[in-house]
C-alpha cells in the first residue's frame, strides 16, 4: 500500500508540473486566442537559463526568479515584435510560433550543447520522507504544494482583482473591453508575458525532476496540449484537473504497463472528447 501511495504522490507531482506549463498555455489561448507552439521551448529556455545562473554560483531560488523574469521578457519581445501581427490568423499563428520554437531550440543547443544536464535540488529540499518501507523525495512534495499555491493564486487573480475582471471580460468580448477605454494591447502583452513566465517557472522546477535534454521542448508541448484539450480550451481550472489525471495515469502506467503508458493517456483524451467535446471545463462554442 505504501508503494502505491508513493507512486500516486509521484504522479501528482508530475501532474502539478504539467499544470504549471499548461496553465500558461491555456491562459494565452483563452485571452488571446493564440495557440503558442513555442511554449514548450520557453519551458526549456527557463531551465537552461537557471542552469547557467546556478553554474555561476547563484543559489537555486535566485536563479529561479531571474529565469522567470528572463522568460517573461522573452515573451514580451515575441508578442511585441511578432505575435501581435497575426492575431485572428490561426494558420499564421501556428506557422509563426512553430518557427519560433525551432529557432529558440537551435539557439539553446548552440549555447548549451546537446549533452543531457540536470538542475540540482536545493539543499533545503534535498531529502526524503519515509512512508513505511519506501521514501518520497521532499522536492517532489514541494512541487505538489507549489502547484496548489499557484492554483490558489490564479483563482485569486481571476476572481478578486481588477486585472482578473479585465481578463475575463477580454475572453468574453474583446471589442467591448476596448470600447471601455482599456488598452487591450497592453493586456495582451501582459498575458503573454505571464504565460511565458509560467513556462519558465515550470522549466526551472521541472529541471531536477526530468532533467534537461534535446527534444524536451516538443515532449512537454505535446503533454501540455493534451492537458489543455482534456481540461477545456481556455480553462486553467480544467488544466489543473487534466494535468493531475495525466500525471497519475502516466506514472502508474509506467509502473504497470510501461510500453502502453502514453497510449493510455491518449485513450483518456479520446474518451473525454467523446463525452465532452469541449473538455472537462470548456465552454460551449456558439
Amino acid at each position: 500500500m505504501s508503494i502505491f501511495f508513493v507512486q500516486l504522490l509521484t504522479g501528482i507531482a508530475y501532474g502539478m508540473l504539467y499544470f504549471m506549463i499548461a496553465a500558461g498555455l491555456t491562459i494565452i489561448l483563452g485571452v488571446m486566442n493564440v495557440v503558442n507552439l513555442a511554449h514548450g521551448t520557453l519551458f526549456m529556455l527557463g531551465a537552461y537559463i537557471a542552469f547557467s545562473f546556478i553554474s555561476n554560483e547563484l543559489n537555486f531560488w535566485l536563479a529561479l526568479l531571474l529565469s522567470v523574469f528572463c522568460t517573461a521578457i522573452c515573451g514580451v519581445i515575441l508578442e511585441k515584435l511578432l505575435i501581435k501581427y497575426v492575431y485572428g490568423k490561426e494558420l499564421e499563428q501556428v506557422l509563426l510560433t512553430f518557427g519560433i520554437s525551432f529557432i529558440l531550440a537551435d539557439t539553446v543547443e548552440w549555447i548549451w550543447g546537446t549533452e543531457m544536464k540536470t538542475l540540482p535540488v536545493p539543499g533545503l529540499l534535498d531529502g526524503s520522507i519515509s512512508f513505511g518501507d519506501t521514501a518520497f523525495p521532499i522536492y517532489r512534495l514541494f512541487v505538489v504544494l507549489f502547484g496548489c499555491l499557484l492554483a490558489l493564486l490564479l483563482w485569486y487573480l481571476e476572481t478578486r482583482t481588477r486585472i482578473g475582471a479585465i481578463i475575463r471580460a477580454g475572453v468574453d468580448d474583446r471589442e467591448m473591453v476596448g470600447a471601455l477605454g482599456i488598452h487591450v494591447g497592453f493586456v495582451f502583452t501582459g498575458v503573454f508575458a505571464f504565460g511565458a513566465a509560467l513556462a519558465g517557472l515550470s522549466g526551472v522546477l521541472g529541471g531536477p525532476l526530468i532533467g534537461m535534454y534535446t527534444g524536451m521542448d516538443s515532449e512537454i508541448l505535446v503533454t501540455s496540449l493534451i492537458v489543455v484539450v482534456i481540461g477545456g480550451l481556455g480553462s486553467w481550472k480544467g488544466s489543473l484537473i487534466g494535468a493531475v489525471f495525466i500525471g497519475i495515469i502516466e506514472t502508474l502506467g509506467k509502473v504497470w504497463f510501461p510500453s502502453l503508458s502514453m497510449l493510455i493517456v491518449f485513450l483518456l483524451m479520446m474518451v473525454v472528447l467523446i463525452i465532452r467535446p469541449n473538455g472537462l471545463l470548456g465552454r460551449e462554442v456558439a
